[in-house]
């Protein structure tokens, strides 16, 4: 399928969850990445914030137990239509953007480059690790400016069923998927 068609189906999907579902589901998803990850203490972690009105993956509960653990918790901000990561910290003051983001108050990027880990958001993910999002490429932009190194796991509700047909040249697939089910691993890299 192509990525408009793919979108259009995986927002519908997404609005058809009630709240509650989608909290579940990301409880799940939450228990899976630490269980197959188990991430440490000093690692470093850039995650995203939710678009709550989009259904996104709930991500709050995964920060709070990131920063409990000791983690270096790093989040995204547009600023000057470019993604930059912040830094948080238990006491980091945020702001809702115009997207509906709960996003740090802050505009200093944190120059970090390396991540243990990229949780990054998507509508879907095929069984490459190609990925679908909003079409803005804030994604593949900030993938082409940290490490190799840096494991990039996708998060979703929903299985990779479908084969997305426009793989673009500059599209940079996922190493890993996280669902509620199961953890998919398409790291082809030196780990």
């Amino acid at each position: 399928m192509l990525k408009t068609d793919l979108r259009k189906k995986y927002i519908q999907k997404r609005k058809a969850l009630s709240v509650d579902e989608a909290l579940l589901l990301s409880e799940k998803i939450r228990e899976s990445f630490l269980n197959y990850f188990k991430p440490l203490a000093g690692e470093k972690i850039h995650i995203f914030t939710p678009i709550e009105k989009f259904r996104e993956i709930n991500t709050q509960s995964f920060i709070e137990a990131f920063l409990e653990a000791g983690i270096r918790v790093f989040v995204p901000k547009v600023v000057d239509d470019h993604l930059i990561s912040v830094e948080i910290f238990p006491n980091t003051e945020f702001e809702t953007s115009s997207w509906g983001i709960s996003e740090p108050v802050s505009n200093v990027d944190s120059g970090e480059y390396h991540f243990d880990y990229v949780i990054t958001p998507l509508l879907y993910c095929d069984q490459n690790g190609n990925r679908v999002g909003y079409g803005k490429g804030f994604y593949d932009g900030f993938f082409q400016s940290i490490s190799a190194a840096s494991k990039k796991i996708g998060v979703n509700y929903f299985n990779p069923d479908e084969k997305i047909d426009d793989v673009w040249e500059h599209d940079i697939p996922l190493d890993y998927l996280v669902t509620p089910t199961e953890v998919l691993s398409f790291f082809s890299g030196v780990e």
